[in-house]
């Protein structure tokens, strides 16, 4: 059975690959500070958890409905940070990164990553399940000044939620993850593998890939 991946994040397709799933990437063209604020303006402000999942929920409705001949599952995903309240997205500029890591420096945050999965088996757009994944993050609190600049200088940091990761240079800066770790990294699955079930699939349908493939 084939995984259509409505993403191009490099961190979930390694997910995916890990998990012995090759998936066709199939980017979505939404426009995402847009739809935030079309769906705030018709129903008011929406959670951190609402919003990773309503974007997780358009991308993948955005490639179901936008490609011809698809014939398996169409997966969205969406990650962003909670902390003290707030949500932060990819930081893009150095200053912002920076910024965030004074901030997020031996404190712990909400990492949150929405996935929303359509049934497209036979070129349909059948059935659709939907679920947000939250793991708790703890940064080290000894985290010096011109680590984090040095952190920063990769650009790294720029392209991610919450401005870090924990699979690749970020992970010796998080002390403690609490929940599954693969939601931190922006998808979850454990959570994955139950959304496969209410459409009735097991995950090692989707195996396509040898476990000593590169």
């Amino acid at each position: 059975m084939r995984l259509y991946l409505a993403s191009t994040s490099p961190a979930r397709l390694t997910l995916l690959r890990s998990a012995g799933i090759e998936p066709v990437v199939l980017p979505s063209s939404v426009d995402e500070p847009a739809a935030v604020a079309e769906a705030e303006r018709q129903h008011g402000p929406i959670s951190p958890t609402g919003m990773v999942l309503l974007l997780a929920r358009a991308k993948a409705e955005a490639v179901a409905a936008g490609t011809e001949g698809l014939d398996g599952l169409v997966l969205g995903g969406d990650s962003a940070f909670e902390l003290d309240g707030s949500v932060y997205g990819k930081p893009h500029r150095p200053d912002i990164a920076r910024e965030r890591w004074l901030r997020q420096r031996g404190r712990t945050g909400l990492l949150h990553s929405g996935h929303w999965l359509i049934d497209a088996r036979d070129g349909g757009t059948g059935e659709a399940v939907g679920e947000v994944a939250t793991a708790s993050v703890t940064f080290a609190q000894d985290i010096r000044d011109d680590e984090i600049d040095a952190y920063i200088a990769t650009g790294e940091p720029l392209a991610v939620a919450g401005a870090f990761t924990i699979d690749s240079l970020g992970g010796p800066f998080i002390d403690r993850i609490e929940g599954d770790p693969s939601t931190v990294v922006g998808l979850s699955l454990p959570t994955l593998r139950r959304m496969l079930h209410r459409l009735g699939v097991t995950l090692p349908e989707l195996w396509n890939r040898s476990a000593s493939a590169g």
